[in-house]
């Protein structure tokens, strides 16, 4: 066997141990399950993961899913918990402690002081009536056959399971508590998911570069605003209306067929169907539209039906948002 289907083979066997453990987490999709979704999504307080070890890095992940997607949460390493920093965890708060063993001296710990402040514990791990599974109000079991890894020791199946419980438990929360995109731009404002969900073409013009022309303007006259604001394209008004546009491909088309220019105005070539738009719409659903259409550019309109200026489709791209 060469060394590239060795390596191949251990990758392949990675993928489908972990891949059939977290298809066998469906059979702990049970009432239990469901009663742990009622009780997070009736918390009052923040939800509190909470680990050691790779355990750790896990709970951050599943907190930072919980807080994208409508559901307060924080992560407190339980190291740290027990050093100082249980007071962050309020009387309303729900804790989520992960561990693969579900056996620890600071499990135990913490335990303690939830019992004594009255704090709900949910408990996450591998082993069935571990410490973890005895000490927690609501417990679930993420049974594994084995760990990924050769000598069946680093934490691979088991925290990949852990990771995809977090996130059927933060799917589960987000659907349930009627969590939507408009929410979600809230939560991501500056990232391209967030502009996805909320950047309009109002937030893309330039007032400075407004590109119109009329319906007697000269073939000249056309040429220079074209190129002076550099969109490829202007606006035909007739006093405030929109009556048609003029690209640079219609220039092209013009010159090409040889004909006297000077004789020529905007009415004459001018595109009588101009692709208008209103200015909240989302620059993602322009983008679609100007790529379904072929066209690069769109005339845009505000609230009273007054031409207020042209988004190209670069102006879209450079803002980090795609379609495809």
């Amino acid at each position: 066997m060469t060394n590239q289907q060795i390596i191949k083979n251990i990758a392949l066997d990675t993928l489908q141990l972990e891949s059939k453990s977290i298809l066998d987490l469906s059979n702990i999709i049970d009432s239990n399950f469901c009663d742990i979704i009622d009780t997070l999504k009736e918390c009052k307080g923040k939800i509190v993961l909470t680990g050691i070890g790779k355990s750790a890095i896990i709970g951050m992940k599943i907190s930072a899913t919980l807080n994208s997607t409508g559901s307060k949460s924080i992560f407190l390493h339980l190291g740290d918990a027990l050093h100082g920093d249980m007071g962050v965890i309020g009387k309303e708060d729900v804790v989520i402690c992960i561990s693969k063993s579900g056996e620890s001296d600071e499990i135990i710990s913490l335990s303690n002081h939830l019992n004594k402040n009255k704090i709900l514990l949910i408990g996450i791990s591998c082993i069935k009536n571990s410490s973890l599974d005895n000490l927690s109000k609501m417990f679930i079991h993420t049974k594994i056959d084995r760990e990924a890894c050769h000598n069946n020791l680093a934490p691979t199946t088991s925290s990949t399971c852990h990771l995809a419980i977090g996130d059927a438990i933060a799917m589960t929360l987000q659907k349930i508590k009627g969590f939507t995109p408009n929410d979600f731009s809230k939560y991501h404002p500056s990232g391209s998911l967030g502009k996805q969900l909320s950047l309009t073409l109002k937030n893309l013009i330039d007032d400075n570069r407004k590109p119109i022309v009329k319906n007697s303007s000269s073939f000249l006259k056309i040429i220079d605003e074209i190129s002076a604001n550099m969109y490829g394209a202007t606006a035909v008004l007739d006093g405030d209306r929109i009556v048609g546009v003029i690209t640079d491909g219609d220039i092209r088309r013009v010159i090409e067929k040889k004909q006297n220019i000077e004789n020529i105005c905007a009415k004459d070539f001018m595109n009588h169907s101009p692709k208008i738009m209103n200015e909240n719409t989302l620059a993602i659903d322009a983008l679609k539209h100007m790529k379904e259409n072929s066209i690069s550019q769109v005339l845009i309109l505000n609230d009273n039906d007054k031409y207020i200026g042209i988004v190209h489709i670069l102006d879209i791209i450079k803002q980090g948002i795609s379609y495809e």
